[in-house]
This record gives structure tokens, C-alpha cells and sequence, in this order.
């Protein structure tokens, strides 16, 4: 087999998946009907194997699969010489892609890495090391990746108890308690309190506009730096090039991942100000590297984002604007009036739908005999497994199963979000006729 054989590769590697990467993924997967053969893309879709399109509502992909641009200015990048990892560290095209994002953001310094949980990591660690303070502080129903540190960060549940003891110095308080917020802070001892504009995994919860006022003013006055998780909400998806471009301030720290690379390579960034590093690392040369990711800012996939960045243009992001108001008002208008749905939260191309669970002993995991997950409704994951089979694939928040989370790629076609309205409906409806 060459290495570049993707018929034997999707024909063994699935099973080689089971057995020498993560069997219980497999497992899951075949027992949902998630679809999985995926032989190609297509248009910015997925194709399955039998030819079928599969539409991708889970937001990495956020101008859809193998984005032409990308991948050209990669395979242009490749036809040179030029090393993409520099052992001095000096590395031209993380300058580049540094420039590029100053440009967008007035942040002045950055560090690459290769997921949201290395770059909220760096955010941590520069916050530390930048106030000599020791607690960090996250909002109940975060989710920030899942190394040590950012999970020390997150909600309790199955991404964070079966990990402690935790970083100590990490604790939450609830979000939009301002008073919690105020006390939280008042013994100046916070290096940093990070949150997400829209809390995702958490039930797809905007802090209001009050909170993000309370959060800009009180992390000022007592000398917290103020850290906005932004690699869900940023690059375009609220309309903007980040999220957090109408908050009362400036958060000190943006921090930026999955959809930086396009699509197509994994690039990460934290964002803040030259000042707030040279606090952090500046005290001597050896400090400046006292934090470090090998292959965080490797060329290529420096050049990969800066591909991106050239498509993520006011055009597109007005056109983001336009379809993420179309698609909420769609979603509320066509999903009023059902049984099974309580609410339906978001914005722009970022959209919560919660569901009500039900007594009906047949839509209860012990009925499927998974006593483990007492406590759990089964019901988002059921409309999740209809909807795979109409070609979409969707997702529940991973703190709370009864909320979709559906994030659309930005220039998805207002006639492509109505096919998906009503066919959400449509299958939210005939689960309701079970009960």
C-alpha cells in the first residue's frame, strides 16, 4: 500500500481505529449510526461512502472541508525548500501570521500552538507569570480543552472528575452572578478569570450584555486579566472577526483555534499585548522560552492560516451576519409551538437547541442498558441519530445531552439552512408522536 492509497486506507483503517486507537469511539459510532465513512468531500461537504452528502454542523470546518484556497497555498508552500520547523525558534512565517492577526485585532503579541487547550494552557501560565498571582478563575458550564490546566478550568462531569486532584488555584463561580464575580475578585489574589462570549458545551448560553459589563470593569479594577475563549464564537461566526469587538473593553488575553487552520492543519493562537508578555517572560532571554510548543507555529500551518485569514473577509463576514440571522429566526419560528422543545438560544451561526426530556421508559438509556449514564437524556442524541440519516451531521453539548449544538459552516446557503430547519422539525416532530 503507497501512502497515499485512500481506498485500502478507508477500507482497513476503520477497523485498524478500533483496534489501536480508541475502541470505544468505534463502538459509539456504529451504535448511533454516526456517519463515519467518509470517502471524500465535496462542495465543502462530506461524502460518505455510498455517495451520500453529509452536511457538518460541528463548526471546526467553518468555510466547510478542503477549502480550496487553503490547501493551494499549502501545496504552493510545500513546492519550496523552506523548512517548517526552525530550531532557533525565529520562524518568518509565525511573524507573518503574528502581523496578520495584529492587523485584525490591534493585539500586538502572540503564541502559536496546535489546539485551543495548548493556547488557554499559554493563557494561563502568562497570567500567572505576568501578576505573580496563584487563582484562575472559569464560569460553571465552561468548557476550555482538556489538558491539566484547562481542565482544572472545566465544568464538573466526565471531562474533568475521573482527572483529580486538579491544578490547584483553579475554581469556578456561576456565571451572570455579578456579586459572586465581585467577591471572587475583591482579594486581588485572581490572576485570570477565562470564559467563552457563548458558553457551547454548557447549553449554548450568551453571557449578557450586563455580565460581559461586569466582567470588563471589575477584572480592571482589581488587576485581572481578563482571558475571552474565543475559538468557538471568533473568526467570523457572530458576523466579526472576533466576538468580543463590541465588549466595553478589550479582553487582555483572545484566545483563537480551530477553524485558524483552515480546516485543514491544526493552528492555535493566544493574542495579547507585548507589555503583558514582557511582565510574563521578560526578566531574561532564558525566561522568554520558559513556555514552549515544538511545533507550535511550524510553518505550514502558518501558512495555512494566513490562507484563511486572506478568505475571512468583511464580504464574508457580512454574509455570516445575514445567514446566522436567518437560521435563528428560522429555528424559532419553525420549532414554536413543539412539544419536546424548550428553548432555542444563540447567535450569529452558533444556535442551541434545548430539548424537555421525557419520563417515556423507552427514551431512557437503562431501556438500551447503559445504567452508567443514569441521569443522562437520551432525547438530543436521538434527534442527532434522525438527522444523520437525513444528511446532517449534528451535536449535543457535552455538558448537557439535551441541547443540539449547531454551528453551520458561514457561507451555507439560506436554502441549505431552510432544508435543515425543516427537516430538524420534521424528526423533533416524529419522536414527540412517541410519547
Amino acid at each position: 500500500m503507497t501512502p497515499m492509497d485512500h481506498t485500502e486506507i478507508l477500507r482497513k483503517g476503520i477497523e485498524d481505529f478500533r483496534r489501536f486507537v480508541n475502541p470505544l469511539v468505534a463502538a459509539r459510532v456504529a451504535m448511533t449510526g454516526e456517519p463515519y465513512r467518509i470517502a471524500g468531500t465535496r462542495d465543502g461537504k462530506l461524502v460518505e461512502e455510498g455517495g451520500r452528502l453529509i452536511e457538518d454542523l460541528h463548526g471546526t470546518q467553518s468555510l466547510g472541508h478542503r477549502v480550496a484556497a487553503v490547501a493551494d497555498a499549502v501545496r504552493d508552500w510545500l513546492a519550496t525548500d523552506a523548512p517548517s520547523w526552525y530550531p532557533s525558534r525565529v520562524n518568518p512565517y509565525a511573524g507573518r501570521l503574528g502581523r496578520a492577526l495584529n492587523e485584525r485585532t490591534g493585539y500586538d503579541n502572540a503564541f502559536f500552538g496546535m489546539s485551543g487547550s495548548d493556547a488557554v494552557e499559554a493563557a494561563m501560565k502568562l497570567a500567572r507569570a505576568a501578576t505573580g498571582r496563584p487563582r484562575v478563575l472559569s464560569l460553571l458550564g465552561a468548557y476550555h480543552g482538556t489538558t491539566m490546566g484547562s481542565c482544572a478550568l472545566m465544568h464538573p462531569g466526565m471531562f474533568r472528575d475521573p482527572f483529580a486532584p486538579h491544578v490547584p488555584g483553579v475554581s469556578p463561580v456561576p456565571p451572570e452572578d455579578v456579586d459572586a464575580l465581585a467577591r471572587a475578585l475583591a482579594p486581588e489574589d485572581v490572576a485570570a478569570i477565562i470564559v467563552e462570549p457563548i458558553q457551547l458545551e454548557g447549553g449554548v448560553n450568551p453571557l449578557s450584555e450586563r455580565y460581559i459589563a461586569s466582567l470588563c470593569e471589575l477584572t480592571e479594577k482589581h488587576g485581572t486579566l481578563l482571558v475571552a475563549d474565543e475559538v468557538q464564537t471568533g473568526l467570523g461566526r457572530l458576523g466579526r472577526f472576533l466576538g468580543t469587538a463590541t465588549w466595553p473593553r478589550r479582553p487582555d488575553v483572545i484566545v483563537l483555534a480551530k477553524a485558524l487552520g483552515g480546516g485543514l492543519l491544526p493552528c492555535s493562537a493566544m493574542l495579547t499585548y507585548k507589555d503583558t508578555f514582557l511582565r510574563a517572560y521578560g526578566k531574561d532571554m532564558a525566561t522568554a522560552e520558559a513556555h514552549n510548543v515544538t511545533f507550535g507555529g511550524n510553518a505550514m500551518s502558518c501558512v495555512a492560516a494566513l490562507a484563511m485569514l486572506d478568505l475571512l473577509s468583511p464580504e464574508v463576514f457580512a454574509v455570516a451576519k445575514a445567514r446566522g440571522d436567518h437560521f435563528q429566526a428560522g429555528l424559532r419560528r419553525a420549532l414554536a409551538g413543539s412539544p419536546l422543545v424548550v428553548e432555542v438560544r444563540g447567535a450569529g451561526l452558533i444556535a442551541g437547541v434545548e430539548l424537555r426530556a421525557t419520563d417515556h421508559p423507552w427514551l431512557s438509556f437503562e431501556h438500551f442498558g447503559m445504567d452508567e449514564l443514569h441521569g443522562h437524556s437520551p432525547i438530543g442524541l436521538l434527534v442527532c441519530h434522525r438527522m444523520y440519516k437525513r444528511g446532517y451531521y449534528c451535536f449535543v453539548c457535552g455538558h448537557r445531552w439535551n441541547t443540539l449544538r449547531l454551528q453551520p459552516r458561514l457561507d451555507i446557503e439560506e436554502s441549505e439552512l431552510d432544508a435543515f430547519v425543516t427537516a430538524l422539525r420534521e424528526e423533533i416532530d416524529s419522536i414527540a408522536d412517541l410519547v
